[in-house]
């Protein structure tokens, strides 16, 4: 029987029950730190949580772990963990000459993931099964391609009370994901002749590209401390620009809010010119140092097309994502569906119960609550391990841009893979027509990693940056 132990980058291929258990462990283990996937001094989870990780008995890895001690491939000392021993790891015959290569990432701190661990999947299938038992036999047909009767009217309340949002339910699009609404959006957009979408000189290069196939432009707009500039917009720049996208609430990945005079700009530009506004509010639950910034469709519903998600609230894994869309705006985005609902209904009921049960609020709470806590380990890390590194963005969200030394981004990514670390560069982010000025720096997913990896992780980061 596999078990993936995927924090570690490690398939354990274990028997289920019996001595090969313990054996199999111990022998995974140790080749893992033979091959350098396990670099020197990773620390590793505790005996409790890789036994409760693999569903094994806490004494099998506590064993497994002590034997590897005595072996001398790990070490153990009190306040400090269990590590990977610093040894001289002795290549087979003929590898003299290979090239190293960095080992497989032991951890990850890449951004665009919540804490997968802390999904709720006891309240989930409680919802679940509230859901399904309350469901009409009719809600398992084909259905209204805009979604789900419940899940729109559940949504219409929850995005009015948390976001500010004014949504109606009959202008709600639920959809499989952002990527998938904006692949509606795009279509409907060019149908009705836009060819150019202005967006953010720093955002995901997998959105321009969704653009770009739909056969629509991307031209980037100047960024600086007040987040995105409109100015050339509303200078009638480009001149054939009939949308424009923003992530308002928290830039992705630069992580400062949209200036409101630049709110207000960017909303006039959407009315004198006839333009949309497409705002990808992605995270904007988790706002710690303040109350969240409101979403901009609150300023003009006609003008700004809203797009949320649970993919960072609860999972990507779910699929599931809506548009509040100008009335003139839904029944193209319906057509650009399909015609039928392309999400699956029992998500979507589960999702309307576990909104109007209250489960979704006290998991954002939960969720707001540990991510500060990760991001305030990450300052205090940084101020006590790298000074001369500072981070931005922080009020906000699940990530943090480090800022870097000029000319140093590319070294420390590569001295991060040598930590056994996967992390992002900003370069990585940057439009490839932006006019803005690169800047050095690390995207930092602080709340990917799972509770027992954040230390670790934490860590190998520190390692990797200059002191």
């Amino acid at each position: 029987m596999a078990k993936p132990w995927a924090t570690l980058g490690v398939d354990l291929h274990l028997d289920p029950a019996g001595p090969g258990l313990r054996r199999g462990l111990t022998e995974a283990l140790r080749e893992a730190v033979r091959s350098g996937r396990l670099a020197p001094g990773t620390r590793l989870p505790s005996s409790r949580t890789l036994a409760a990780d693999l569903g094994i008995a806490r004494n099998t890895v506590a064993d497994a772990y002590a034997d590897l001690v005595a072996e001398g491939w790990l070490t153990a000392r009190q306040g400090s963990g269990t590590r990977v021993a610093d040894r001289t790891v002795v290549l087979p015959a003929g590898s003299a000459g290979r090239p190293r290569e960095p080992v497989r990432p032991a951890y990850d701190l890449l951004p665009g993931l919540p804490d997968l661990a802390s999904f709720p999947r006891t309240e989930w299938l409680k919802a679940a099964r509230r859901a399904l038992t309350a469901a009409p036999y009719d809600a398992l047909g084909y259905g209204d391609p805009r979604g789900r009767p419940e899940l729109r009217v559940a949504l219409a309340r929850y995005l009015a009370r948390a976001r500010g949002v004014r949504a109606d339910p009959e202008r709600i699009v639920v959809c499989a994901g952002f990527a998938h609404g904006l692949k509606l959006l795009a279509t409907a957009l060019r149908a009705r002749g836009v060819r150019t979408v202005a967006v953010e000189s720093y955002g995901l290069d997998t959105h321009w590209t969704l653009l770009t196939r739909a056969g629509l432009h991307t031209t980037p707009l100047p960024f600086d401390e007040r987040g995105t500039d409109p100015g050339r917009l509303t200078d009638g720049e480009p001149a054939d620009a009939g949308a424009v996208l923003l992530t308002p609430a928290h830039q992705f990945p630069m992580g400062v809010p949209l200036h409101r005079d630049r709110r207000a700009a960017v909303v006039d530009w959407a009315r004198r010119t006839g333009g949309l506004v497409l705002e990808d509010d992605y995270d904007g639950e988790f706002r710690y140092d303040r109350q969240p910034v409101g979403a901009l469709q609150g300023l003009d519903p006609d003008r700004v097309v809203y797009l949320g998600t649970a993919s960072k609230s609860l999972a990507p894994g779910l699929r599931l994502a809506w548009m509040v869309l100008p009335s003139g705006l839904v029944g193209e985005a319906t057509a650009a569906k399909g015609g039928v609902d392309t999400c699956g209904v029992t998500d979507q009921l589960t999702l309307a119960e576990f909104i109007n049960s209250g489960a979704y609020d006290r998991q954002v709470r939960s969720a707001r609550l540990r991510y500060r806590r990760r991001r305030d380990a990450l300052v205090a890390a940084l101020a006590a391990r790298a000074p001369q590194v500072r981070a931005t963005g922080i009020a906000a969200g699940l990530h943090a841009v480090l800022r870097l030394p000029p000319g140093t981004e590319q070294s420390v990514v590569r001295a991060a893979a040598w930590q056994g670390l996967a992390v992002h560069g900003l370069t990585r982010y940057r439009h490839p027509d932006a006019a803005t000025e690169p800047v050095d720096g690390l995207v930092v997913g602080y709340a990917t990693p799972p509770d027992h990896a954040w230390s670790g992780a934490l860590d190998a980061l520190c390692l990797a940056l200059p002191g």
